[in-house]
C-alpha cells in the first residue's frame, strides 16, 4: 500500500456535519478497495462487507427493519454495537440492489455511522439496473495515481513536497522530467505503480498490463448484452489504444467495417465504465461551456501505462533520441490529460479542447482549463512560440490575458503581442506541474 491523495478528500467527507453515505466511483483496478482500507485505520471499528459473498448479500435480501439489518451486519462482522467511531464499507454493492436502497436509511436513521460503498462493475450498471437514492448519497471519483502519487510510491517524498509547492530546484529539472517520462510508461494503475516501485523492472510490468487488460476484456459481456456490441467493444479494446490523444471518427474506426452508429454506441458504453473518455471540442473561447457534439471527439484513455503497453510505445519512450518528438506527441497529451483529471475527486469532471474550423483557417488547442470564471487554453508542446499559432488564435478571440503551455523546459513566461495588438502572458510550465495548475493559477488571479 502507498498513500493516495484521495485520502484527504475522504477525511474532509468524514468531517462534514451533514455527511451522507459516500459512493466511491471509478473504473476497475484504480484502487477503490485499497483506498478505503487505508482510510479505515482512522476508525475504532471497521466493518467490511463484500457483497460478492452470498452470505453478505443475503443480509439485505431479508424483509426486516433497518435496525434488524444493522444488528445483523454487526453480528456478521463479529462486532458489538457500541458508541465507537465506525466505518462500514459495502463493496461490490451492484450484487445486491437492496443494499443500494438501504443507503437512504443509513443517512436518515444513523448519520453517526460512516458508510462508503463501491463496486468493480458499478459504472456499467448505473442508470441501467442500479439507481442510488436521490439526495441521500454523495459521490467521489477515484482516478489512476497522479505523478506525485507515483513519486510517493517511489519514496521521493521531498520531491513530492517541492512539486506541490511549485518549488522544484532548477538543478534537478532534468532528473524530474526523466521521472515524468517513467511515469508515462508505468502509468497510474496502482498494481503497475506498486510493481515498478518494488522491482524497478520494465519487463515485469508487461505481466501486470496483460492481466489488467485481460480483466477488462473479460468484462465485455457485463458491459453489453448484444453479441455485436460485444464484438465492437473487443475491437476497440484491441485496436483503439494507438489513437490516444487524437481526434477520430466513428465511421471506419481503425479500419473496421462497423457502421458509425454501432461504433458510437460501443464507445459510449465503454465511456460509462470510465475506461475512456470521448472529449468533444468547444468552438467558443468564452462561457457558457457548450461542446459541439457534431464534431469528431478526441480519445483519452483511462491510463497512459496501458496505452503505451498496448500501442507498443514503451521502447520509444525509453530510448527515443528525439526529445522534442516525444514531448510533442499524443502520448504526452494523454499523460497531461490524465494529470488534469486526476487532480480532482469531483465526479463528472470533463476535459475540454478547442477547435476553430473556418473555411480558410483551422486551429486546435490541446486543452481548455476552467479556473473559477476563466477558460484558459493549454498547449502540450515544446519549441519556440512561432509553433503556437492555434494558441495565438484562441487568445485573439478570447477575453483572457493568460495562456499555458506544458513542456519539458523550465518554468518561465513570455509576453506575446499578437498582430491585432492584443498582448497576453504565456506561462511555460514543466510537465511535472500538470497536476498543480490550481495552485499555480491561484497565484495569478
Amino acid at each position: 500500500m502507498f498513500q493516495r491523495l484521495a485520502i484527504k478528500a475522504l477525511q474532509q467527507w468524514a468531517q462534514k456535519e451533514e455527511r451522507k453515505p459516500l459512493v466511491l466511483r471509478g473504473a476497475r483496478q484504480v484502487g477503490k478497495t485499497t483506498l478505503v482500507e487505508l482510510f479505515s485505520k482512522e476508525f475504532e471499528v471497521y466493518i467490511y462487507l463484500n457483497l460478492e459473498e452470498v452470505e453478505n448479500a443475503s443480509l439485505f435480501s431479508m424483509d426486516v427493519s433497518f435496525d434488524d439489518l444493522l444488528s445483523g451486519i454487526y453480528a456478521k462482522a463479529g462486532v458489538r454495537i457500541e458508541n465507537k467511531r465506525t466505518l462500514i464499507f459495502i463493496d461490490e454493492i451492484q450484487n445486491a440492489p437492496e443494499a443500494v436502497k438501504a443507503l437512504r436509511y443509513f443517512y436518515e436513521k444513523r448519520p453517526d455511522l460512516y458508510v462508503i460503498t463501491a463496486g468493480s462493475l458499478l459504472e456499467s450498471l448505473m442508470d441501467r439496473h442500479i439507481s442510488f437514492p436521490v439526495g441521500r448519497v454523495e459521490y467521489m471519483a477515484l482516478h489512476p495515481c497522479t505523478f506525485t502519487e507515483f513519486l510517493g510510491a517511489m519514496g521521493e517524498d521531498i520531491l513530492v513536497e517541492q512539486i506541490e509547492q511549485l518549488k522544484v530546484p532548477q538543478s534537478i529539472h532534468g532528473y524530474v522530467i526523466d521521472l515524468f517520462r517513467k511515469y508515462m510508461i508505468v502509468g497510474g494503475l496502482p498494481e503497475a505503480v506498486a510493481n515498478y516501485a518494488k522491482r524497478k523492472d520494465w519487463v515485469s510490468l508487461n505481466d501486470v498490463f496483460n492481466s489488467l487488460l485481460s480483466g477488462y476484456k473479460d468484462d465485455v459481456e457485463k458491459y453489453a448484452l448484444k453479441r455485436k456490441e460485444q464484438d465492437i467493444i473487443r475491437y476497440i479494446l484491441n485496436y483503439g489504444w494507438g489513437l490516444a490523444g487524437q481526434r477520430f471518427q466513428f465511421a471506419k474506426f481503425g479500419g473496421a467495417s462497423y457502421k458509425s452508429a454501432e461504433m458510437g454506441n460501443a464507445f459510449r458504453t465503454l465511456e460509462k465504465t470510465l475506461l475512456l473518455e470521448l472529449v468533444y471540442p468547444l468552438i467558443s473561447t468564452s462561457f457558457p461551456i457548450l461542446p459541439d457534439l457534431k464534431k469528431s471527439p478526441k480519445l483519452l484513455w483511462l491510463d497512459t501505462g496501458l496505452v503505451n503497453y498496448v500501442a507498443g510505445m514503451q521502447d520509444s519512450l525509453l530510448f527515443s533520441p528525439d526529445a522534442d518528438e516525444l514531448w510533442n506527441g499524443d502520448i504526452a497529451e494523454q499523460a497531461v490529460g490524465q494529470e488534469l483529471l486526476g487532480a480532482s475527486v469531483t465526479f463528472g469532471e470533463k476535459r475540454m479542447f478547442w477547435v476553430r474550423d473556418a473555411r480558410n483557417s483551422q486551429a486546435e488547442v490541446d486543452f481548455v482549463y476552467k479556473f473559477r470564471s476563466h477558460l484558459l487554453p493549454i498547449e502540450v508542446k515544446t519549441g519556440d512560440n512561432s509553433k503556437l499559432r492555434s494558441l495565438h488564435q484562441f487568445m485573439d478571440e478570447s477575453k483572457e490575458t493568460i495562456a499555458l503551455r506544458l513542456w519539458n523546459g523550465a518554468m518561465c513566461s513570455d509576453t506575446i503581442k499578437l498582430p491585432s495588438g492584443k498582448e497576453y502572458t504565456l506561462y511555460n510550465i514543466p510537465f511535472y506541474y500538470a497536476g498543480q495548475l490550481e495552485t499555480f493559477l491561484k497565484s495569478k488571479f
